[in-house]
């Protein structure tokens, strides 16, 4: 067992050789953070890494002669008004009006396994040998209510997750008014703060700052989801890690709605990391035997840099949150119609692209936008799932065994939770909107939010959709959201419930993916959320896959998938190909690069491939046999590695080794050319020294030259573009391998690349 208690110390350590989260109860019954880090050897006791002093302005929480501060105490839940003047980790509003409480121990279980958290998403365990589960309970004796404070440490990795559940038990109704899901406390501020932020269509950009003192904090208020803006992800790194060694603490927050990540570093240099739902417009009444449960926070502690981190996280929430038929396998390769028709097709149109693409070897094809009610522009429709026969006379029955007969699989894009004021739906249930009587509403993309705290929305939403998946051939459901929330307020909710609206909202999507994923197995779900805005483990929950941006552009989706992967696996990123000159950017890249940075990901096209010229079609098929070939390795096998960061310079690397090291894949993108520019090395990772590995690479360009222009700047026009050689390990690790960037230059005007495939040979 990874937990033990030592009763005389009444100290809690939990570890399994790669991570120690040591816990003390004190003398006032409260709860302490010892340590947290690297594994420790275990002892009897660990209090003497308790220190308190006498201190001016300094409220004693306990009785004489101890002189105990909450103040200065690394607490596990802190709250505010006994002495501690940093923000609590909850707050409860009692019927007197006071918010003091003093939750105290009572008991504890230790036990194998991990509890189901149930609707909300969590991280799991396939078997009780997986991981142990610590259990505190703690009491308030005024109000009457439980406190219960869980960590599960997995054996195999350095992660501990965390969550709080209120019991209230008292006869008097209680108010959460916050209600975090971890606090963690740390001795020093002597950390760089990382997180991921942007906006639509530069989603998760990677920002770093030295801590200062105060509160610096990311948080989202949108009420529909995480949010483009920031994702519910921080890290505190020691200023000299970097992505292959040093320490890092990192924290995952498994929620797809309003939250609240911080740090607040105290005058006597301590830092206080807090991460939950947001306090923001959240109240969650209490009556006598109810209780609520907070999401999930995951840690990942990692003394080998940004890297190990990200790669315990891809690997924990590829096996052990994703779930169901698609958690284990590759993705199919597909393609999406929207960039090439958007509201403007009919069957005979969508079949055509759909012909094509099988005859690329593309193996899904999605239809995206439009199919549905009187849904010819985004100014209706949202909201009536019924197939539109003008467009579709054989329905989406009819033409997804169409597809299907073509030898492909089809998929569907819907968008569940909101509605056009122009549409059937809210003609019969106009009250069904979130928004407050009497008052406008704001409305984005010309479409409203519909009332997911309701049952009964939720109930007529999945009857509908239900049978549209029932009557059809469907293997893939692209299920997005384009807006946030505005003017929250259930008109079918009492006034004094208001504050539960946002967090019942996302329950009702759980609900949904629940109730969907259930009755349809097999079926892949990608979410989407105008772009990435809703990429979180919530959702990777229920949908293994999620829409890294709208943004498409090769050059650009280097920064997002770079940042993506600082928490999230490749297999959740959907990446495609899609048509040039950009539709966000209006940019030009060549094919090659458009491919090089979409395989790793879930990879796939987005345009109409009938408009390509028959060198490029050459291409695609080529680019879609290298995905067959090599997806196992990127989406499920691999460990991935960032080798230059895109927010440093004018190149990005990256790369994936297989688990037992003998096979790798490796991009290496140029933004700009550069005119007579430095000699370039890039320097792989996670090989073994001691092999002979093979290195090819294609130097074919990228787009036609005339035999007169390759002659007068000396460029070969070869039949086999294909160049190989060999080095071992150690020498591609330390002394890498030469970018000849003369190559570089020659493949494309800018936004050039190289793609390595390296495989061990013997010698």
């Amino acid at each position: 067992m990874s937990i033990v208690f030592h009763e005389k110390s009444k100290v809690f350590h939990l570890s399994n050789g790669q991570v120690s989260y040591i816990i003390r109860i004190m003398e006032n019954g409260q709860l302490e953070n010892l340590y947290y880090g690297k594994s420790l050897k275990d002892r009897e006791d660990f209090s003497y890494l308790h220190e308190e002093s006498m201190r001016s302005q300094m409220s004693i929480n306990s009785p004489e002669p101890s002189i105990l501060s909450m103040h200065y105490t690394r607490q596990e839940y802190p709250s505010y008004g006994t002495g501690d003047y940093r923000s609590p980790a909850f707050s409860i509003l009692q019927e007197n009006g006071s918010r003091i409480v003093n939750y105290v121990y009572t008991a504890h279980d230790i036990f194998r396994g991990k509890k189901d958290l149930a609707p909300l998403p969590a991280t799991y365990t396939e078997s009780d040998e997986e991981a142990s589960t610590l259990e505190i309970t703690l009491h308030d004796q005024v109000t009457d209510t439980d406190l219960v404070l869980s960590y599960t440490i997995y054996e195999d990795y350095p992660v501990l997750t965390r969550n709080a559940r209120f019991i209230h038990k008292g006869s008097e109704k209680i108010v959460l008014e916050r209600a975090l899901s971890a606090s963690v406390e740390f001795l020093d501020m002597d950390y760089e703060l990382m997180h991921l932020s942007g906006a639509w269509s530069r989603e998760r950009y990677v920002k770093t700052q030295k801590l200062t003192t105060g509160i610096q904090a990311i948080q989202s208020l949108n009420g529909t989801c995480s949010g483009a803006e920031f994702n519910p992800f921080l890290a505190l790194k020691r200023p000299h890690t970097t992505e292959s060694q040093g320490e890092v603490y990192g924290f995952s927050f498994v929620y797809s709605g309003n939250f609240l990540a911080q740090a607040e570093v105290s005058t006597f240099d301590m830092t206080r990391i807090s991460m939950g739902i947001n306090p923001e417009d959240f109240a969650w009444e209490l009556n006598q035997g109810e209780s609520f449960q907070t999401p999930e926070v995951v840690m990942v502690y990692s003394d080998q840099g940004l890297n190990k981190m990200s790669q315990i996280y891809h690997r924990l929430y590829r096996t052990r949150l994703m779930r169901g038929t698609w958690r284990d396998q590759a993705r199919p390769i597909l393609l999406n119609n929207w960039e090439a028709t958007y509201f403007d097709f009919d069957e005979e149109k969508i079949l055509n692209i759909a012909r094509k693409a099988r005859e690329v070897g593309v193996e899904l094809f999605v239809l995206d936008d439009g199919w549905f009610g009187a849904r010819n522009d985004d100014y209706r429709g949202l909201g009536d799932w019924y197939v539109n026969l003008e467009k579709l006379p054989d329905g989406i029955s009819g033409l997804s065994r169409k597809v299907e007969e073509l030898g492909l699989k089809f998929g569907l894009w819907v968008e569940l939770e909101m509605v056009n004021k122009d549409s059937d739906l809210y003609r019969a249930h106009p009250d069904w909107l979130i928004g407050v009587p009497d008052r406008f509403e704001s409305h984005a993309r010309h479409q409203h939010v519909l009332d997911f705290s309701r049952k009964e929305v939720v109930d007529h939403i999945y009857e509908m959709i239900a049978k549209v998946i029932r009557e059809s051939s469907i293997s893939y459901i692209k299920w997005d959201m384009n807006r946030y929330m505005t003017e929250p307020y259930s008109r079918n909710t009492e006034a004094s419930q208001q504050g539960m609206v946002m967090h019942r909202y996302i329950l009702g999507v759980y609900d949904l993916y629940t109730r969907l994923t259930t009755e349809f197995p097999e079926i892949l779900f990608e979410s989407c959320a105008s772009g990435g805005a809703r990429f979180d483990p919530g959702m990777l929950y229920f949908a293994p896959q999620t829409w890294t941006s709208d943004d498409t552009d090769a050059n650009e989706r280097t920064k997002i998938q770079y940042g993506t992967s600082m928490v999230y696996p490749l297999v959740s990123m959907g990446s495609h190909v899609s048509a040039v000159p950009n539709h966000q950017l209006h940019r030009t890249t060549s094919l090659a690069t458009r491919a090089n940075v979409a395989y790793f990901g879930t990879f796939g096209y987005e345009l109409d491939l009938n408009l390509l010229e028959d060198r490029e079609i050459k291409k695609v098929k080529k680019q879609i046999q290298f995905m067959k070939e090599y997806r196992e390795l990127i989406q499920v096998d691999g460990d991935f590695y960032r080798l230059i960061s895109p927010f440093e310079g004018n190149e990005t690397a990256w790369m994936v080794v297989s688990q037992d090291k003998k096979n790798a894949v490796a991009g290496f993108y140029q933004c700009l050319n550069r005119v007579n520019g430095s000699w370039i090395r890039l320097k792989l990772q996670g090989l073994c020294e001691d092999s002979l590995y093979e290195i090819s690479y294609d130097t074919e360009l990228d787009t036609p030259i005339e035999p007169a222009l390759a002659a007068t700047y000396g460029l070969k026009i070869e039949k086999d573009t294909v160049k190989t050689y060999k080095a071992y390990g150690s020498e591609l690790m330390y002394a890498g391998i030469p970018i000849d960037r003369n190559l570089l230059n020659n493949k494309s005007m800018d936004f050039s690349s190289l793609l390595f495939v390296i495989k061990q040979v013997s010698e």
